[in-house]
């Protein structure tokens, strides 16, 4: 068994193949109309196509229970360019307490997407701001061998 693709159900493809687009810089590399797949392995399919593949009209959006996740090595670049983006914030910028910054933010369809740092950076940043890799490891709750892998030791 091998986990394929993450679906979403959009009401407008169009519009939300450009969302992920401008947003996330997503591209589609595959499209077959009512279903688009994107780098990465993002699918999304058409609201009224997947209707017909459940046989059911009960479809509910922003449930909040569940997120797609992406990390992003320039996480200050990111954020900036996101305050210029036309979006729903489920949170601004928080840094968790293992030291890694996130936002949440919805889709058009009210899909919560996240943003985190890549956790490779947040090492570097700690030790760039003065940490020891030991120091690092004890923030982050993670062992040292794993920043020192992050740092490329």
């Amino acid at each position: 068994m091998q986990l394929k693709n993450p679906l979403l159900v959009v009401k407008d493809i169009d519009h939300s193949v450009a969302f992920y687009k401008e947003v996330l810089g997503l591209e589609v590399i595959l499209d077959f109309g009512a279903n688009k797949t994107l780098t990465g392995g993002l699918v999304l399919q058409t609201l009224e196509t997947w209707q017909e593949f459940i046989g059911s009209g009960g479809i509910a959006f922003g449930a909040k229970d569940a997120e797609i996740y992406f990390e992003e090595d320039d996480f200050d670049a990111f954020a900036k360019k996101l305050k210029a983006c036309d979006i729903v914030v489920v949170h601004p910028v928080k840094e968790h307490a293992w030291g890694q910054r996130v936002v949440r933010f919805y889709d058009p369809d009210r899909h919560i997407i996240e943003v985190g740092e890549n956790m490779e950076a947040v090492c570097r940043r700690f030790v760039d701001n003065g940490m020891t890799p030991e120091q690092a490891a004890q923030r982050m709750d993670v062992p040292v061998d794993y920043v020192n892998r992050c740092l490329g030791c």
